[in-house]
């Protein structure tokens, strides 16, 4: 067994169950695992339990649903992903909704009110100026008057069917969401919401970590053994929260040679390229669980998209202990490396499943996906050999 397949006896356990759940079996406990652990938690007892590799739900489906939505988050988990993600960001009355930007023009049909014509501004947001609609400009209720809308109808026009069919949903929607549905299935819902520009919110008075912290111990998802991560691309924001709750953690990591956006703000001259190194990541190690790279970072691509050698960042990050959720896995040949597009049809399926063999073959613990169904199959597949 090589580093990047090592795992905990107690990640074996869930093997069996995970493979059954692929094939629509509902798995409720541990197979191996002591029976108070299952039935007290009723799935994995604690992050380190899921099974490897684990399947994260991108924004909930997004390959199939509006991104961020309730009936994205409910695809995904009928679907079978064991982790669903949520990108917060907060309204102007102080609650966190769910929206991968706070700028609102995409993915909503507010350019279709004209009552809020008016609220349509030029703002700098982590050095990059952007003109449309942003969630702090609105209440919440203001907000709940909108629909939710395909992002990018152009790769995914089948998903503009769904146009309008939901709302914007609050992060408190989405954890009475997953306690219900936890109750339904007899299983803990697995979660991982993200801190959107932290330091931006920051620095126009909506903090985002307290509200975030407090909504996790409301809904009993603050512990270390939580169904639940906390990621960020801003180091600083992680560690604001792993004062306030034991939530597992992930620092996000973009392109290698770009700078965290907080490091930008307060001077610090590190780099990605200085995070992933033995001494960066030791550094992440003190505070978080993991890691969330671009793929790019696993295996980087040459001049014409192709795959080259894997870097050494799993064994790396491995070796300080860390957990990796790599980012994103698409089935569209437009998002795949060109090792595996198929056909000319840039919005056209490649062979994303070879992608997701190379991709779990360096030992990453879990990747996240638009697609979860085709990424559940890939995980068995890899599985089995």
């Amino acid at each position: 067994m090589t580093d990047g397949e090592r795992m905990s006896p107690g990640r074996r356990t869930v093997l069996g169950a995970a493979g059954a759940a692929v094939l629509g079996t509902a798995a409720t406990g541990l197979a191996g695992a002591p029976a108070s652990a299952a039935q007290r938690h009723g799935g994995p007892a604690a992050y380190r339990d899921l099974p490897v590799p684990y399947v994260i739900g991108h924004r909930g489906t997004a390959g199939y649903r509006p991104e961020h939505t309730l009936g994205s988050y409910q695809h995904a988990l009928d679907l079978g992903a064991q982790v669903i993600e949520q990108d917060l960001v907060p309204t102007k009355d102080g609650h966190l909704v769910c929206r991968h930007e706070n700028d609102i023009s995409a993915t909503t049909n507010v350019s279709d009110h004209p009552e809020f014509a008016s609220r349509r501004t030029t703002k700098t947001v982590d050095g990059t100026a952007i003109t449309g609609w942003f969630t702090e400009d609105f209440t919440l209720a203001e907000l709940k008057t909108l629909r939710a809308k395909e992002r990018i109808p152009g790769n995914r026009q089948h998903n503009t069917l769904y146009d309008g069919r939901w709302d914007v949903p609050t992060f408190e929607e989405v954890l009475r969401w997953a306690q219900e549905q936890g109750r339904r299935l007899g299983r803990r819902i697995w979660l991982h919401s993200e801190t959107k520009h932290p330091t931006y919110f920051r620095g126009i008075g909506l903090p985002l970590e307290d509200r975030v912290a407090a909504l996790l111990r409301r809904y009993g998802r603050h512990r270390a053994d939580s169904p639940q991560f906390l990621e960020s691309f801003e180091p600083s924001s992680i560690q604001r929260l792993a004062k306030l709750v034991d939530t597992p953690s992930v620092v996000l990591l973009s392109n290698a040679g770009t700078r965290p956006w907080d490091f930008v703000v307060s001077g610090d001259p590190r780099t990605v390229d200085d995070l992933v190194r033995p001494a960066g990541l030791e550094w992440i190690a003190s505070y978080a669980q993991g890691i969330g790279p671009t793929l790019d970072l696993i295996i980087p691509k040459d001049a014409s998209g192709r795959l080259t050698k894997p870097t050494t960042l799993v064994r790396d990050a491995h070796a300080q202990g860390l957990i990796l959720h790599p980012y994103t896995m698409r089935n569209e040949n437009t998002f795949l490396p060109a090792d595996f597009r198929r056909g000319t049809d840039p919005n056209g399926y490649g062979d994303a499943f070879g992608a997701f063999k190379t991709y779990f073959a360096t030992g990453i613990d879990a990747v996240f996906s638009d697609n979860a169904d085709t990424a559940l199959l890939a995980a068995a597949d890899f599985r089995k050999h």
